[in-house]
């Protein structure tokens, strides 16, 4: 039992220092590697979801796209990825880190991508102030299913922000991102 109670303390110890190890360079250049991640991993949203593509994405005013977050967990657990976020024109705005830690009843790990579209001129407020965005405070926000994406239309969003989550793999049994928080970081 005491191997047991370490290893539940581990890991957020060890996910606390993963998220304080250093940041990539943006200042000259930014990074290309990760804006040619998201680039792709919104390519894949758009073929597997195309009510994102044709309904959501040309009334977004922006998109924070997380190419690959991963979640783990055993009792207690977090998740951590680094994104890029694009105005409507497709013009790199800024990095971004999204992150969240857990308790409860949870084992395993998963990785998976996600597309955030920032709809209002108060949902990018609220991400690029020095507080960051904290899903599910604050503006308005719809965590888009399947059955949720077949009802959606021009007329019937309504929400500051829309999330998406796709390309799941691993062990874990389900995903959301109530309280999740993005920070910006350079």
């Amino acid at each position: 039992m005491n191997k047991f109670l370490k290893l539940v303390l581990a890991i957020p110890v060890l996910l606390a220092i993963a998220a304080c190890s250093s940041n990539p360079s943006t200042r000259n250049g930014g990074d290309p590697e990760l804006d040619a991640k998201a680039r792709a991993a919104l390519q894949q949203l758009f073929q597997e979801e195309p009510k994102a593509r044709d309904v959501i994405r040309p009334m977004a005013k922006a998109v924070v796209v997380f190419p690959s977050v991963f979640k783990a967990g055993l009792i207690a657990g977090g998740q951590r990825g680094d994104g890029v976020m694009f105005d409507s024109e497709g013009k790199v705005l800024g990095y971004y880190r999204t992150g969240a830690l857990s308790f409860g009843m949870q084992a395993g790990a998963q990785a998976y991508s996600e597309a955030i579209f920032l709809m209002t001129d108060t949902a990018i407020q609220e991400l690029t102030s020095g507080a960051g965005l904290s899903l599910g405070v604050g503006p308005s926000f719809v965590l888009v299913d399947s059955g949720v994406a077949k009802s959606l239309t021009t007329t019937t969003l309504k929400a500051d922000v829309y999330a998406f989550i796709f390309s799941q793999e691993g062990l874990m049994a389900g995903v959301g991102v109530q309280g999740q928080r993005i920070v910006k970081y350079d």
